[in-house]
Order: C-alpha cells, then structure tokens, then sequence
C-alpha cells in the first residue's frame, strides 16, 4: 500500500481534483491495519498527503480540530491548543500552509488553494453561517467520512440544526481565557447550539444517515465496508435535512427523547 494506492481509494469513494472537502475519519482500518496485513507501513502523514493528492493542487481539505477542554474552563491558544480528533488532524494543525479557525471548541484547518478563505474566520457561534460549515457551501463543499457513523461524525447536522433554530438546542455561552495568533490573552465568550438535556435530548443521526444513502445523497462505500469513505455534497445535503426538519421529521432521524425510569 502506498500514498498512491490510498489517493485512488479515495478517488474511486466520491472525492475529486479540485473539490473542496471536510474529512472526519478513522485511519485505523484502511491505513493502519490493511497496510500492516500487507507487509508494509503507512504513516498517518502519509495518509494526509494521500486525502492532498486526491483533492489535488486546486482543491482544499479541512479537517476538525474539535477541542472541549474550553467548555471545562481550560484556556484556549488558537496556536498551541491541540485537536483532540485525532492524529490525522494534529498532523494538519501543525503542517506548514495550514490555516486554522478561531472557535475554540469548533475549530477548523483548512489546506490547500481555498486555505485563505478560512483566514480571520472566528465565529460566536460554533455552527452558525458565518462558521467553516457555512463557508464550505459557499465553496460548494463535499463532506467525506471515513469508517465513522454519522452520530460519530456528522457534525454538518448541527449546522443544519442551528440555522433552522430547532426547538429541542438552545444557545449556551461559554467564557474563558483565549489567547490569540498575536499571543494576545483575553476572556472571550463563544456559543454553541446544545442539545436540551432538561428535556432529555439525545443526538439519533444514524436514521438520517439511512435516509441519505437511500436518497443516492452518499457516494463511496459504508463504515467498513471496501474504502469504508463516504461522500456527500454539502448544499444538497442541507437541503435535503432542511426539509426533514422543516416537515417536523426531525424526531428519531436527528435526536430522540430519552425519558428517566420511573
């Protein structure tokens, strides 16, 4: 297996020249384990050249540097603050040319030829218009997953969610000390669109998963099965969870109420 093979994995998936695409993955499968099965030893850098190479020079890949130690009043610096989204992601973080958003809970990087679309972007809220989510439809943006279930990974829902001001998020600000790319540190207050717990809200979005793939919204290939990368477009799939949500569908495909035993 070589950075090769992976990039026409990815190709073959739904991720073209020139897109712009957000990844969430889990190399263990595809990268990790079939390389060790076939005698040979692919880096986690090596896997991120490959998602580059199929994107190619005039596309963009970002990746989440999702970080929750803000919400637990840990301190935040946009240029030290790891991701905690795993290794393919910090290998993006710190990689020359990348550019990183300012939320710090919903932090993005973005690499590539759009990279500089993403600089000075610093949402409020963490999945609102003026977020990553929003930019990338405006780019006409794919979102990729590999071997991950939409509730593991899906965060687009969310957006989604918070456009549409559903009833069962609210607004939650959190503050604390927030050290800028000027080495700057101030307190700074940031929203994200929660889940309702007091109505005991649980995120369900398998079942909205389902109903994109029978859609033929998804292209590729199921968690673990062949690639295990799914692709979808970003615009048609807010489109198409909008009007979920819109025809009061959103219970059991999006969230679910989970009641306390009596």
């Amino acid at each position: 297996m070589s950075v090769d093979s992976l990039r026409d994995k990815w190709l073959r998936s739904g991720i073209g020249p020139g897109d712009s695409v957000l990844l969430h993955s889990n190399i263990g499968r595809t990268v990790i384990e079939q390389s060790r099965q076939l005698g040979c030893r692919v880096t986690p850098a090596e896997a991120l050249d490959s998602f580059l190479e199929a994107v190619g020079p005039s596309g963009t890949l970002i990746l989440p540097l999702f970080n929750f130690d803000f919400t637990k009043g840990t301190p935040f610096d946009i240029t030290h603050t790891p991701s905690q989204m795993g290794i393919l992601t910090e290998l993006a973080r710190i990689r020359q040319g990348a550019v990183r958003t300012g939320h710090p809970v919903y932090s993005f990087v973005a690499i590539g030829a759009n990279a500089p679309l993403f600089i000075g972007v610093n949402n409020r809220s963490a999945y609102s218009e003026a977020s990553p989510f929003g930019l990338l439809k405006t780019m006409n943006g794919k979102i990729a997953v590999l071997d991950l279930p939409d509730s593991k990974s899906m965060t687009f829902y969310h957006h989604i969610e918070e456009i549409n001001n559903v009833d069962y998020r609210y607004f939650k600000s959190f503050t604390g000390q927030y050290t800028d790319f000027n080495g700057v540190t101030s307190e700074q207050t940031y929203l994200i669109f929660v889940r309702d717990l007091a109505r005991g809200v649980v995120s369900h979005a398998d079942p909205a998963g389902e109903l994109l793939w029978n859609q033929g919204l998804y292209t590729g290939y199921r968690p673990h099965d062949d690639t295990g990368l799914r692709v979808i477009n970003a615009l048609e799939m807010c489109g198409f969870i909008t009007s979920l949500i819109k025809s009061n569908q959103a219970r059991h495909y999006l969230y679910d109420i989970q009641k306390e035993s009596p």
